[in-house]
């Protein structure tokens, strides 16, 4: 009995209110409904590895609902009459008004779980039903990652980690939301000299909190990313971390940053390395100072990891085989791995995810390219003339090696891919080698927490 007390004290969640730069544990009974509703959802989520919390009030009762590797899990609900109690708990530990239910709301959220520190980014936004609540769930020990295990192959990485450590320059991450994009900059940073360099960041939102050596600003609505760059610059900054280039003003600072001898990391939203040239032109970036400042693009997706506990040979289908730019010959010669579900990864068959990437170096070659203007098609050409390995090409590395299936591969990068025609993809990959997750139990979690109280 003893033993099992010292673990459940281990295992305590406790929401932490920051007032006045003095933290403390906050309020509330235990054995309340809405705080037992509240911390029941959290430390599922926590238990789970679940990126995002979802609350969402709807006609006769209020469902939650989890994002693990990326895919949304229906995990619970629990009745309308206690959703009032839920958002009231929520609210105030992420700062915002409680009687506010007509405007939409933001605020960040502080607990502590078996003897860990977390933070949330909390939304709370009225809707149809109610107020829906989403909450990033943000782990601090997810900026200290290593560089080297986000699943650059070695030949990328070794280029990447050369340019970051160029004085001065223009560095881009490109993808969609969610792509890791974010990761990829912070463990970027950690591998800068952040004691003889002075590194400065403006984010929106701050994600993850740097514990030393680095400036990091929040983007609010009198404090753009255009305002506080041009406020960087009379910071002596010797490397400018910005975490998106949204408007031609932003992308113009940093260009001029770039030229002037700072060291830039910043993203943008397109589909492939290439694209990305011809989005900072259509911003209004001089083709010219593009190729002068650009020093290289990685484009990057996540996909699942096939569960270890669980993982079984398959044959893929001849669609997926075609996709992936793989022969029927070819093909037979490998084995294919899924994750047939397990408890481990909660039936799903995936376990964790792994990044797939290309990384566009600009040469000489592509500068003048880039200075006159050319197609998206002849640079990209250009570019696979000179050793562009897409992220088709490494998804089917990864496919190959056992890490994930055909269909994650599929999923996460074939629209980029269509650049690409499939003819040349495949003998890329030949010369090389000289499913929505299913839904989780449901649970009350109105009835799961009147039985812990």
């Amino acid at each position: 009995m003893a033993q099992a007390s010292v673990g459940t004290a281990n295992r305590k969640f406790r929401l932490i209110l920051r007032e006045g730069g003095v933290s403390r544990e906050m309020g509330g009974e235990s054995t309340a409904l809405g705080v037992s509703i509240v911390d029941r959802i959290f430390t599922e989520a926590l238990d789970g590895g679940a990126s995002d919390i979802h609350i969402q009030p709807e006609r006769d009762r209020t469902r939650i609902r989890f994002r693990v590797d990326g895919v949304m899990h229906q995990i619970g609900y629990f009745p309308n009459e206690h959703l009032s109690s839920v958002l009231a708990r929520v609210k105030l530990a992420a700062g915002m008004h409680i009687d506010e239910r007509r405007v939409p709301q933001d605020g960040r959220i502080d607990m502590e779980y078996a003897g860990r520190r977390f933070s949330g980014r909390v939304s709370v936004l009225p809707a149809l039903s109610g107020e829906k609540v989403v909450i990033r769930l943000l782990d601090p020990a997810s900026v200290r990652i290593d560089i080297g295990k986000l699943g650059m192959p070695e030949r990328v990485l070794k280029e990447w980690l050369r340019a970051i450590q160029t004085p001065y320059g223009m560095i881009v991450v490109t993808g969609p939301t969610g792509s890791g994009k974010t990761s990829t900059l912070y463990a970027s940073i950690n591998n800068l000299d952040r004691q003889r360099r002075n590194i400065v960041t403006v984010e929106d939102p701050i994600e993850y909190e740097f514990q030393d050596n680095i400036t990091q600003v929040q983007v609010t609505e009198k404090m753009s990313f255009a305002r506080v760059m041009r406020s960087f610059l009379r910071q002596d900054p010797d490397v400018m971390m910005v975490g998106e280039m949204r408007d031609p003003e932003s992308l113009s600072i940093g260009i001029q940053a770039s030229l002037t001898g700072h060291l830039v990391l910043t993203t943008l939203h397109t589909n492939n390395a290439v694209e990305t040239l011809g989005r900072m032109m259509d911003m209004g970036g001089e083709p010219y100072l593009v190729a002068s400042t650009v020093l290289c693009i990685l484009a990057q997706r996540l996909v699942r990891i096939i569960c270890p506990e669980c993982r079984k040979p398959y044959e893929p289908t001849p669609d997926e085989i075609l996709a992936m730019g793989l022969s029927p010959d070819a093909a037979r010669q490998h084995r294919f791995f899924k994750g047939a579900g397990c408890k481990a990864c909660r039936e799903t068959g995936f376990r964790g995810r792994v990044g797939v990437f290309e990384l566009l170096v600009n040469g000489p070659d592509l500068k003048a390219l880039i200075a006159r203007r050319a197609g998206a098609m002849e640079m990209h050409r250009l570019a696979r003339e000179q050793g562009l390995r897409t992220m088709m090409e490494d998804g089917v590395e990864k496919v190959l090696a056992g890490m994930t299936t055909p269909s994650e591969v599929i999923h996460a990068v074939y629209t980029s891919a269509m650049l690409e025609p499939p003819e040349a993809l495949a003998a890329a990959v030949q010369s090389d080698e000289a499913e929505e997750a299913p839904e989780t139990t449901q649970s009350d979690f109105s009835n799961g927490a009147a039985e812990e109280a």
